[in-house]
């Protein structure tokens, strides 16, 4: 008796982790359906060229599926390198993380400085301050200013943990442009 007991439930066991062998990848996480048909993963994102149009503001906004970074610019800016991973500040080489909260770090990099041709600062943030009140939002946890070097803007945005992302660029308002970073708020459903 206790052999067919144990037997059959180690046929239940068995059959759970064949079960859910079919719906795990590799990593180690499900393979449901896209979380509000996000796609975007959290490799690195890399685009556009070194411009001389200065940062002008810094903001934040919730939506369903994802929180929002705006970084805009005083006209055309495409350049940008966005990765999970260590921020430092520009110029001095100081790491971000032990002031930025959050259980994953994303290293954004504008390229564009947050000064303008006189190099007078164009936002009103010091090298390490809090740009932005993130109370509520799901996913982001902090935005740090890491400062501008050599024409090279630096961020550490802290979230959850390591979400889907993505980055990408938009005109206007009028001649401004601006760099956005979404990420998700989980995974998959």
């Amino acid at each position: 008796m206790r052999i067919r007991s144990a037997l059959t439930a180690l046929a239940v066991v068995l059959a759970g982790l064949v079960a859910g062998a079919g719906s795990s990848s590799a990593a180690g996480t499900t393979t449901g359906s896209p979380y509000c048909g996000i796609t975007w993963g959290s490799a690195e994102k890399a685009a556009g060229a070194l411009s001389s149009a200065p940062l002008v503001d810094v903001r934040t906004g919730r939506h369903d599926c994802y929180d929002r970074v705006v970084f805009e610019f005083a006209g055309p800016v495409d350049g940008y390198a966005v990765a999970y991973g260590e921020t430092w500040t520009e110029g001095e080489g100081l790491a971000l993380s032990p002031y930025t909260a959050g259980g994953a770090l994303l290293r954004v990099s504008l390229r564009a400085p947050a000064y303008d041709d006189d190099h007078q600062g164009t936002v009103p943030y010091a090298v390490g301050a809090h740009v932005a009140n993130l109370l509520r939002y799901p996913t982001l946890r902090d935005v740090v200013f890491g400062g501008s070097f050599e024409g090279y803007s630096t961020f550490a945005v802290g979230v959850r943990a390591r979400l889907p992302f993505r980055t990408f660029v938009l005109a206007g308002p009028g001649t401004h442009s601006r760099i956005v970073l979404d990420v998700a708020h989980q995974w998959q459903e």
